[in-house]
């Protein structure tokens, strides 16, 4: 199957959201690490929760390269960070709250980045199959 005519004006692309995403992303990577290992972990000498940054670490390629699928299935995947954040923002200790309130704002940049990377990509897909038919 033939990838869609994508125009000239929106293969540029919005390179800042790309980078944008990409930076929160890393920086969502760093906070799980650090937070589970060092900064908070649910028992001392660390936690078996850090492994919640795997998944986060197998995107990173896709977005380095601003692969359009990666960064719409990262845009899914951070709302569950979100949710992660929300929560314990809600119910941890002081610290650990914080780390969590950070968690949903990170998730929240990378999210709003990937899709604001993504629509105008989306938008020509869709008028060059309307345009197609």
């Amino acid at each position: 199957m033939n990838a869609p005519f994508v125009q000239p004006a929106v293969a540029a692309g919005r390179p800042a959201y790309a980078a944008g995403a990409l930076a929160s992303l890393v920086a969502l990577i760093v906070l799980s690490l650090a937070w589970e290992l060092w900064l908070a972990p649910l028992r001392p000498g660390g936690s078996a929760l850090a492994i919640k940054a795997l998944p986060l670490a197998l995107a990173l390629r896709g977005t380095w390269r601003r692969d359009l699928y990666t960064l719409q299935w990262t845009s899914m995947l951070v709302l569950l960070y979100l949710a992660e954040g929300v929560v314990r923002g809600m119910t941890d200790g002081r610290l650990s709250a914080r780390l969590g309130w950070l968690e949903a704002l990170l998730s929240i940049v990378c999210f709003a980045c990937a899709l604001a990377y993504v629509a105008p990509y989306k938008r020509a897909a869709r008028a060059a199959k309307r345009a197609s038919q």
